[in-house]
């Protein structure tokens, strides 16, 4: 109920910019993170199937809210549609590398830094991308993931094997590739201490520690 409440407050604010375009960005990312969700329920089969689901939902459930908020910020500015866009990708890079980041300090963070258990990801029968990149070096991760990680012994096995593998670096990797992404586009805007702190953003997000 109080989701419920908080998403009614935000949609008449939403109201008041009396923007229709605004509004249905805006929109997008409730539809996203509803569809985000009933992907999180499933898995694919195969590994390449897999990690593109993941990076989807993973988009959906995240990146999709910062990519539209930055592209409806650039439209309420009256941004042109080059530069929407430009806002949109910088927010959908930026949402991404967040999520990557957050996937790769669940294996090696201490739960006290993190302000919740680790490897709680595991737990709840998900496989981020230190798991699924694991695979490629220990494939008997696939049937653990496939019952998502519900046998006894399986969450620490799975961490155990993702520590062995390069998972955590090929993680870091992708993470930092989206944030470079992220710092290159918003170096196109026109200069100035706001456009700054989009670039100062993408490496608060890459070196964060919760």
């Amino acid at each position: 109920m109080a989701g419920d409440f908080i998403l009614a407050v935000a949609s008449m604010m939403i109201a008041r910019l009396r923007s229709d375009e605004v509004t249905l960005v805006l929109s997008q990312v409730v539809t996203d993170l509803v569809q985000g969700e009933f992907m999180q329920l499933g898995s694919k089969e195969t590994e390449n199937e897999r990690f593109a689901h993941y990076l989807t939902k993973t988009y959906r459930k995240t990146a999709s809210l910062i990519a539209n908020s930055v592209k409806a910020v650039a439209l309420l500015s009256g941004a042109d549609e080059a530069t929407s866009e430009l806002a949109f990708q910088y927010g959908r890079n930026l949402g991404l590398s967040f999520q990557l980041v957050d996937d790769l300090l669940d294996f090696v963070s201490s739960a006290q830094a993190m302000g919740k258990p680790t490897a709680a990801d595991l737990r709840l029968g998900l496989a981020t991308a230190p798991v699924l990149f694991a695979c490629e070096k220990y494939p008997e991760l696939n049937p653990m993931i496939m019952r998502r990680f519900q046998e006894a012994g399986d969450v620490e096995k799975a961490f155990e094997l993702v520590h062995k593998s390069r998972g955590l670096e090929q993680t870091r990797f992708l993470a930092r590739k989206h944030g470079v992404e992220a710092a290159r586009l918003a170096a196109d805007l026109t200069d100035s201490p706001y456009q700054k702190a989009l670039v100062v953003t993408t490496d608060l997000v890459l070196n964060r520690i919760k």
